[in-house]
């Protein structure tokens, strides 16, 4: 079993970086880049100043992985190396000067001229090799105490500790490290959270600008809320600022008030917020969704499978192809409508993620959607199992057929099903798409289409790493599950080799 989850993991990661190379390579080779700057509200404001718009595209260009940008300062510090006489103005020997040393440096550097007032700046395309490169150089981040190196604070200390907060609970928390509390728990979805290994997806850009792309999939929403909070010195405090959240911040650029309310170099917070994070609300909706399909679909097919071949089996089976037949827009808009009837919101905004009203209709939806093809499969193998020799048997026991179908078919049916479940709870959350559209839930869902119509590049590659990295990690977990439910399933054969030793052994032992 070990071998066999060794293997499986090389082979998930194997498919994970595939996937998400191919996506990387579509979305930032074919699709034009210009377009990132349609849904930028800073470019208008540049837009008719050609100097200024031309060093925003650049800069942008540069975050965004496309090019390495030097602009007219940056150059100068460069070529004087070279030319002590250079200065980066609008001149023939300035200009000769930055050709030769554009010829001498690796990289084809590129030679340009503000439009305006002619300063002098260089670019360089980075290949497309390149850029996938960098993002799996920088994709995992390993925090250990001396990740920061400050010069201007030689008095930082360097450890990592555990503690107990006062007012709170177990937490690791260090100094030297990116961020203070590298373990800890609260009341937010996952509930456990470590920054030990951290994963960076990026900048998003245009939409969420300056933010990362971790930061907005995992971050709260909606408005900023005040709660107490209790201080390493025991202080309590009323304040919107989370302080789990807090990141080294050079002296330099603190603020006296966060000084005196943190007393060390961790002064760098977000804030809480109203409203659960864009996974938290995907995960909320796909996880209840997805136990309510396979509860209804349980029911379903044992109800279906005890009645195989009669008229209410038959009846069911014409009924759940239709269903899986019709359309899910026709579903999502149908069940909409009806739930308008009782009272429920047809839109997100209407009661706040703070309502449970709110979800019941997008969760009734997933489990409706799914409850069909799981009620079909469900139902298949437990009438495969009706054909069974033990089924004989314990009809010849005497069992009835409410207790065959319960305690024997029912159990060994399960098994395949069960191995579907991570699978379907990472499946009710890629296929949220629409649901989250129509009901403006803002959740991963959403997020996807929404990136896309954005030209938010960062947050598509984003999305779709998540989602194979929960799929393909998914597959696993239910073979895992399946693995414990029934110890007769065996994942790796017995070599030949063991065997025959195992063979020649016993072979041995019997003629002695």
């Amino acid at each position: 079993m070990k071998k066999y989850i060794f293997f499986r993991v090389l082979r998930a990661l194997l498919s994970i970086v595939i996937v998400t190379t191919i996506v990387y390579a579509l979305v930032f080779s074919l699709i034009p880049r210009r377009q990132i700057f349609t849904s930028d509200e800073q470019y208008a404001r540049v837009a008719g100043k050609a100097d200024a718009r031309r060093e925003y595209e650049n800069a942008v260009f540069e975050r965004q992985g496309y090019i390495d940008y030097l602009n007219q300062k940056a150059l100068v510090n460069k070529v004087q190396k070279n030319d002590p006489n250079y200065d980066g103005t609008d001149s023939k020997a300035n200009l000769q000067a930055a050709e030769k040393w554009a010829k001498s440096a690796k990289g084809n550097w590129k030679i340009e001229q503000l439009p305006i007032s002619k300063k002098i700046y260089a670019t360089r395309e980075i290949p497309i090799w390149q850029r996938v490169g960098k993002f799996y150089a920088n994709l995992i981040q390993i925090d250990h105490p001396w990740k920061i190196q400050d010069k201007s604070n030689p008095n930082l200390k360097h450890y990592i500790k555990f503690t107990w907060e006062k007012g709170g609970g177990p937490a690791i928390i260090g100094s030297g490290t990116e961020h203070k509390y590298l373990l800890y728990f609260d009341g937010t979805f996952p509930f456990i959270h470590q920054k030990f290994i951290t994963i960076n997806l990026g900048q998003s850009y245009p939409t969420f600008s300056g933010r990362s792309v971790v930061d907005v999939l995992t971050s709260g929403q909606g408005e900023t809320v005040t709660r107490e909070i209790t201080l390493e010195d025991g202080k309590t405090m009323n304040t919107s600022m989370n302080i789990h959240t807090a990141t080294y911040q050079s002296p330099k650029n603190q603020s006296e008030r966060m000084k005196r309310i943190f007393k060390d170099d961790y002064t760098n917070v977000k804030n809480f917020y109203k409203d659960p994070s864009m996974i938290g609300n995907s995960a909320r909706i796909s996880i209840i969704g997805t136990i309510l399909a396979y509860l209804f679909s349980t029911f379903l097919a044992v109800y279906l499978s005890r009645h195989a071949g009669g008229i209410i089996d038959r009846f069911g089976l014409i009924f759940i192809t239709a269903l899986i037949a019709l359309p899910s827009l026709a579903i999502i808009y149908t069940d909409r409508f009806l739930g308008s009837l009782i009272g429920l919101p047809g839109s997100f905004t209407t009661l706040g993620a703070g309502n449970v009203a709110t979800y019941i209709m997008p969760t009734l939806i997933v489990a409706l959607i799914s409850t069909p093809p799981l009620t079909m499969w469900t139902r298949r193998y437990m009438v495969d199992q009706q054909s069974a020799d033990y089924i004989k048997f314990a009809r010849a026991k005497g069992l009835s057929e409410k207790e065959i179908s319960r305690k024997h078919i029912f159990k060994n049916a399960a098994i395949p099903v069960v191995n579907g479940i991570p699978s379907a709870i990472v499946a009710a959350v890629a296929g949220a798409t629409m649901t989250e559209t129509i009901f403006l839930v803002p959740g991963l869902g959403k997020m996807l289409p929404d990136a896309i119509s954005a030209n938010n590049s960062s947050v598509v590659v984003g999305i779709t790493f998540i989602l194979t990295t929960l799929a393909v990690f998914a597959v696993l977990v239910g073979d895992i599950i399946m693995q414990i439910i029934d110890p007769r399933i065996q994942f790796a054969t017995k070599s030949k080799t063991k065997s025959k030793a195992k063979s020649k052994t016993k072979h041995a032992k019997g003629e002695k």
